[in-house]
């Protein structure tokens, strides 16, 4: 612990504040926008979408251009699920939704999805995924979010715990760290979180006997480095908090979630991230700034803000006052830094580029497909 520290404690404020923030990026290289947030900001964690994924070799040297303009380790990150969440589909062969993975309850085949995310993403030179999703869907919840069914795997608790084990363990072996979502389960929502605050109707024994039982699984095999707190609210849970308002607080904004559920009753010691806090059902709420120190004050070690480059210094700045003026805690700041340069010691440096594996990974894919 005593090692840890030393690679913070002498860091400003403002540095420490940075260390806490995975942003997003306005284009596909490391231009004026790009230089502008990351001086700004020094983020500990950068990632990337489809509109920053255009061509292999660019994206290759966005990332190694990140790497040697932040001054410790980024986590280099991306959402590569596959199916509708694909952000590779412009450099390799799009790759199939982990329900088509699942569906003929061949574990091998989770593996092999992972097995070759891992291999493209290294080359490409990220470090981590935001992957897999363990929230649990079933026949009951059919009519639930279509887009959160097909992101899911196969259709039973089981399922879900045994085929996301299998694609993290392949994933983290191959060098490449990943991130469970959406803490603390988002499958039975009604309605998407990009666009308004979703509700999920379970109490304190449903939500352990089934959506929060991967996690607790998967926090036994102690295996688990990351994971992704989701912006939905839960009513008949006795953890389920309200705002100043009255309004119901999304539970990645909930200190109760975040602290009470997730560090203090299932003893988590990874990274917890924010979902991106632009989504409409929490920042039409708050506010980006407001939100962001609603986030942190939570318990929460990363802030995503991954869209707009004035929201991103906007959030920043609110944090960094709140720091300044004694709102929120140095020491709070610490906890989270202590975890956050624990997990970076897990990074690896990319591999060699190779454009002709990444072809060769393509064909991979086809042959996956094929086979399902």
């Amino acid at each position: 612990m005593v090692e840890i520290e030393e690679k913070y404690k002498n860091l400003s404020l403002k540095e420490k504040v940075g260390q806490m923030y995975f942003i997003g990026l306005p284009g596909d290289s490391y231009d004026d926008g790009a230089r502008r947030l990351i001086e700004e900001i020094a983020p500990g964690g950068v990632c990337l979408f489809a509109r920053n994924i255009k061509k292999a070799d660019r994206t290759r040297e966005l990332l190694d251009t990140l790497r040697s303009e932040i001054p410790f380790e980024p986590f280099l990150s991306l959402d590569q699920e596959g199916g509708l969440v694909d952000r590779l589909r412009r450099i390799v062969t799009p790759m199939p939704s982990v329900q088509e993975i699942s569906a003929d309850g061949n574990v091998e085949n989770a593996k092999m999805l992972a097995e070759i995310t891992a291999h493209v993403v290294r080359i490409l030179g990220f470090n981590m995924n935001f992957a897999p999703v363990i929230d649990v869907t079933d026949e009951a919840r059919q009519n639930f979010v279509m887009n959160t069914q097909c992101r899911t795997f196969g259709c039973t608790l089981e399922d879900v715990v045994e085929f996301t084990t299998a694609y993290l363990d392949t994933l983290q072996n191959a060098g490449c760290l990943g991130c469970l979502k959406h803490f603390p389960g988002i499958g039975a929502v009604e309605f998407d979180p990009h666009n308004e605050l979703p509700t999920v109707n379970l109490d304190r024994d449903q939500l352990f006997s089934f959506d929060l039982k991967p996690y607790v699984e998967h926090f036994a095999r102690g295996n688990v480095h990351a994971i992704m707190t989701g912006h939905t609210t839960f009513p008949p849970f006795d953890l389920q908090e309200r705002d100043s308002s009255g309004k119901l607080l999304p539970s990645s904004l909930s200190k109760n979630i975040v602290t009470g559920l997730l560090r203090d009753e299932l003893h988590f010691r990874g990274l917890a991230l924010t979902d991106d806090l632009e989504m409409g059902a929490v920042v039409e709420n708050y506010g980006i700034g407001e939100a962001s120190k609603m986030a942190v004050d939570a318990g929460n070690d990363f802030v995503l803000v991954c869209n707009d480059p004035e929201a991103i210094i906007e959030s920043f700045n609110a944090v960094y006052k709140a720091v300044v003026n004694g709102e929120i805690s140095e020491e709070r700041i610490d906890h989270s830094l202590e975890r956050i340069f624990k997990v970076r010691d897990l990074l690896s440096p990319p591999p060699e580029f190779e454009e002709q594996k990444i072809s060769s990974l393509s064909d991979q894919i086809d042959d996956l497909k094929r086979s399902l």
